[in-house]
């Protein structure tokens, strides 16, 4: 009898400038817990033989519900002081994926995501039509105002005017890899954006091989940074590809494919999860939110050299 792989659950709550000196301990405490409790609600799936889509999407919800993050509540702010959110699902047993872009109105952008993989022939939906689809799919629908939170909005306005944006402008996508008893793959990623981007532009989250790829045996990504650059170098499907093709170990293929961001003037990070279950996380930004449960426990970490 062949053995049962160990299942394992990775995440991310953004990369970037995440240095010890400007987090202090209570919100370091906060983050910490956080990445905890996501870790622990995708783990409940997985330690009961449950499948790595909905873990992934577990511990994604959690972190969509909690303002520390930019994804759901606690989103950051478009130029016209609202927010478009985005998220993507994959499962890597088939390849089957889902994504959104631009909604404004579904309280959880990764249960939508989840909906257009199962309930659609497509993989994506936009806008008012991605609003709609949900709303017909009987998700939860709030007011644009429900993702509000007064430090996003104190963010909004000193890009406003200073013209400029920081790392942290810049950063704070969610997202989750995972691989189950029975070795399939998941990946999933969910974000609000850029702070102060323009309406209707879109980063590299729900764009499958941008920042979010699975395919059994091969690896699972999901990846955060600044997603224009993400989109170009296709992170996540290269990672994967590299994988597959070249016979890289995970950690070798991700350092390259962040190494092509870097050269073009980006930055960011990625989780990821190989078919055996083993699992990397690479960044060149200074800090990355993250963490790893398995049956032996949970680990979660925050700056550089962690």
């Amino acid at each position: 009898m062949p053995v049962k792989p160990e299942w394992r659950l990775v995440i991310h709550g953004g990369a970037g400038v995440i240095l010890r000196e400007n987090l202090s301990p209570e919100m370091e405490a906060a983050y910490t817990a956080a990445l905890n409790e996501a870790l622990e609600a995708g783990a409940r799936v997985l330690s009961s033989g449950g499948e790595a889509i909905d873990a992934v999407e577990a511990a994604v919800l959690v972190m969509e519900d909690n303002p520390l993050f930019n994804a759901g509540h606690g989103a950051v702010f478009t130029a016209d002081a609202r927010h478009e959110l985005d998220a993507a699902i994959m499962d890597g047993r088939d390849r089957n994926a889902g994504a959104v872009a631009g909604v404004m109105r579904v309280k959880n952008p990764i249960k939508a995501a989840r909906a257009v993989m199962d309930k659609s022939e497509h993989v994506m939906f936009a806008g008012t039509g991605a609003d709609a689809f949900a709303e017909a799919q009987g998700l939860d629908m709030v007011d644009n105002t429900y993702f509000d939170t007064d430090w996003r909005r104190q963010a909004l306005e000193r890009v406003l005017e200073d013209r400029a944006r920081t790392a942290a402008d810049r950063h704070g996508t969610v997202g989750a890899v995972a691989i189950d008893t029975n070795g399939n793959l998941a990946a999933a990623t969910t974000t609000g954006g850029m702070t102060a981007k323009a309406a209707g532009r879109v980063g590299d989250t729900p764009l499958i091989g941008a920042a979010t790829y699975a395919e059994n045996g091969v690896c699972a990504v999901s990846a955060t940074g600044h997603g224009e650059y993400f989109i170009r170098v296709g992170v996540a499907k290269t990672i994967c590809d590299r994988v597959k093709l070249a016979g890289e170990p995970i950690a070798i293929a991700a350092g390259i494919a962040l190494d092509e961001v870097a050269t073009l003037g980006g930055d960011g990070g990625v989780i990821v999860i190989d078919g055996a279950g083993t699992p990397a996380f690479v960044f060149n930004s200074a800090g990355m939110y993250r963490g790893v449960i398995d049956a032996s426990g949970a680990k979660v970490a925050i700056y550089g050299d962690e």
